[in-house]
């Protein structure tokens, strides 16, 4: 048994073949590919918004990292004075994107780093360096 497919399905089913050899899906990396901003655009889009919005505009993250909180903060902070045990805790978590945020007319950033503070853009810096 044969199957016929139209040429645009057939287009189709190819991408997703590419992008799923490539180890990205064609919805991440249009997105990510298909605007940048400048330093002010970006900001004014994306602070304090949730990580779903910003997963619906720029797409999966190219890395995430999570704080780690050192051996010995509790005996650090206990030495400053923290009387407070009942705190909430806070998650914080760093998102990276690549190549997202133009500085001039021909170069763009390398990283754009998100900091999420329980689930909203906290900070966002940008870097051309590790």
């Amino acid at each position: 048994m044969s199957v016929v497919l139209s040429a645009p399905v057939a287009m189709a089913e190819t991408a997703v073949k590419a992008d799923v050899k490539a180890g990205t899906s064609s919805k991440t990396s249009t997105a990510a590919k298909a605007k940048t901003y400048t330093e002010d655009e970006f900001l004014n889009a994306f602070s304090g918004k949730s990580r779903k919005f910003i997963t619906d505009k720029l797409g999966a993250p190219a890395k995430k990292d999570l704080a780690v909180k050192p051996a010995n903060a509790d005996r650090m902070v206990m030495g400053m004075g923290k009387t407070d045990d009942k705190t909430k805790r806070v998650n914080i978590e760093m998102w990276y994107y690549n190549d997202v945020v133009k500085y001039d007319a021909k170069r763009t950033y390398k990283f754009a780093e998100l900091t999420f503070v329980n689930d909203r853009c906290m900070n966002i810096g940008f870097f051309n360096n590790n």
